[in-house]
Parts: C-alpha cells; structure tokens; sequence
C-alpha cells in the first residue's frame, strides 16, 4: 500500500489497550484484499504520546495532526488511512474522542434564530451509524433534474481529501479576491462521468460551466444519502428563545483540544 508522509516517529509499535469498532460503510466500499473489507478496525486507546501529537505546533502547521493521530491509533499499520472513506474516519474521530476524553462533550451552540450562546453537553455514545436505504457501492448513478444528465459518482476517501485540500489551499493562494470553490471543487471529485464521458477536463468544464443549482444541490442531497456515516444530529433547544430544531453536532476547538477544567 501506498506511504502516507506522516513522519515515522509518531508510528512506533508499542503494547496497548484497544478497542474494535464498526465502520458505517460495513467494509463493503473496500477490496476483498484490504483488512477494512471486515468492517472493523481497531484502534488503541490514546495516551499522553497522543495528546503530544495533538498539540504538536508542527503538524498543526502543516495540516497532518489529525491523520498523524488517527494513524497512531490504528493498530494494523498495512491500513493506509488514504483508503478510508469520509464516513470511516468520522467513526474514528468520535470513538477516539470517547476513549481519550470519555463520552461528555462540552460545546457552545449560537441559536440560529435569537443569537443566543447556549452552554451544551453532548453524549458522543448517543451517536449511531446512519441508516441507508441504498446498497454501498463503488460508484452510484443519479439522472439530474433539469438537464437531464446521467451523472457517476463516486464516495470520497482521505486522499481524495487531500487532493481537493491542495487545490483549494493552491487557489486561495493564487486568487486573494475571488469566489470560494469549494462546492465546485468537492463535486468535480466526487463525479467519475456525465452521460458516460469521464475525461476530467469535461467534467470540470461540465461543473463549473454548465451544471445549474438546481442540479448541483440535486446531487449534492443524493451524494450525502449514499454516504455511509455516523449521525451526529441533536435536537437543539435554545435556553433562551426556545427555539428548537434538529442540528448537526458542533465540532468546536474542545473537540480534540478540551481545557484542563472539562
């Protein structure tokens, strides 16, 4: 399998306590070959040398300290986490917090509609695998509303991450007044054809050109329904206003980083 370039000193082989988990995509996405076709993995639990991962100013520079402490985590290192799927890792992020810091997480939520900073504390074990109603597979079809295309996509992995991270963080170099990509960028990913051509300048004419909203959020709503992941949807209450609304969990700087009086 193919190096990621996590520095080899914060992969040492050591002896743990660890936990299997269940990944949301069952292992069906991965090659019958790959140790994540089970649909486990498992990971140990981290210590103090996680936690110098985790605030180690150099990685946090780079952009690499939550794949270098994800990779540090997994016990089987023939897992490249390159290969994981979105959903995947996600499941790692959260069970990894849950070992590390327990399953209470302190966060703030700001009431959409009064503006209103309420104080919570989230279960994280409370968060399931999201049910799908479709089979998990290589790649998907979905026949656009409005121009009628038969779109091919595929779901993404940690590398395909990276790649869209690098063109964005390539482009904001480059252009310091222009529009944010990031939609364009994640959707010309994730497409493998349009009506059978998939060359990939096509396709990125295709999106930026040709593809209308109507059809964007069309395929953006069947991507994330194919998406195999964990739910991490809360029903939010404000304290203020009362307002009430089922959100997706804020993931603040407490996630991974929680101060020494939580």
């Amino acid at each position: 399998m193919q190096e990621t370039n996590i520095p080899k000193e914060y992969i040492k082989e050591t002896k743990f306590l660890s936990e299997i988990i269940d990944l949301p995509s069952g292992g069906t996405i991965y090659p019958p070959e790959s140790p994540l076709s089970s649909g486990k993995i498992e990971i140990k639990y981290p210590t103090a040398r996680e936690e110098d991962i985790l605030t180690s100013k150099n990685l946090i520079q780079k952009g690499i300290v939550i794949d270098v402490f994800v990779k540090s985590l997994i016990v089987d290192k023939n897992i490249n986490i390159e290969d994981l799927l979105i959903g995947d890792k996600s499941a790692i992020l959260i069970a990894a917090r849950i070992m590390a810091y327990g399953k209470d997480y302190p966060t703030e939520i700001t009431c959409p509609k009064c503006g209103h900073i309420n104080s919570e504390v989230i279960d994280l074990s409370m968060f399931s695998h999201k049910e799908l109603d479709t089979k998990i597979a290589p790649v998907y079809s979905v026949k656009l509303p409005a121009c009628k295309k038969e779109i091919e996509f595929k779901l993404l992995t940690g590398r395909d991450e990276k790649i869209i991270e690098a063109e964005l963080k390539n482009y904001k170099k480059f252009t310091k007044s222009g529009p944010d990509i990031e939609i364009t960028t994640r959707v010309k990913a994730c497409i493998v054809s349009v009506d059978g051509n998939n060359d990939r300048d096509f396709i990125a004419s295709f999106v930026t050109k040709e593809l209308l909203s109507i059809d964007s959020i069309h395929l953006r709503k069947e991507m994330s329904r194919v998406s195999p992941d964990i739910d991490t949807k809360i029903n939010f209450e404000c304290e203020e206003c009362s307002h009430s609304e089922r959100i997706n969990m804020p993931i603040g700087i407490s996630f991974f980083w929680p101060s020494s009086e939580n």
